[in-house]
């Protein structure tokens, strides 16, 4: 499963891989959007989940460019959950899944869209049968140095 994103979709983008090798103990790898073509798109095939993290409408040139990203993911056959702004028309085209986020300024964004990565993480776990709440192998603090 991979997880794209672009400026500051691309720590969401980071966390929404990491939730999901921790809880749901899954390979994910979060990538730069603009590093698809160094790489990720060489692995990605027919019905493989890509979730991508869609700058706002206000960061035009950003947004085009995922806008292709995701056009390229799709030509491949990938399954894609994008989140976008609320009315975000150019991206719903191209949306296998549509998350819809509230509109808000670029930097909250992050904040706003973790939240459905961590709680799709979260679901997935649980419907796996593992507990979220234990995640083994994982420690609360530092014991060792």
């Amino acid at each position: 499963m991979f997880f794209l994103g672009r400026h500051v979709g691309y720590p969401v983008a980071l966390e929404g891989a990491l939730k999901l090798k921790e809880i749901a103990y899954m390979h994910a790898e979060g990538f730069a959007a603009g590093e698809l073509k160094h790489g990720p798109i060489a692995v990605i095939e027919e019905g493989t989940p890509v979730f991508v993290v869609v700058p706002p409408q206000g960061r035009d040139q950003l947004h085009d460019k995922v806008v292709s990203n995701i056009e390229e993911i799709r030509a491949r056959g990938a399954r894609t959950i994008v989140l976008a702004e609320e009315g975000d028309a150019a991206v719903a085209t191209f949306a296998d899944t549509l998350i819809p986020l509230p509109r808000c300024s670029t930097l909250l964004q992050p904040l706003v869209a973790t939240v459905p990565l961590q709680a799709f993480a979260c679901e997935l776990a649980t419907a796996k049968g593992h507990d979220v709440d234990q995640p083994r192998n994982l420690a609360k603090s530092v014991t060792v140095e």
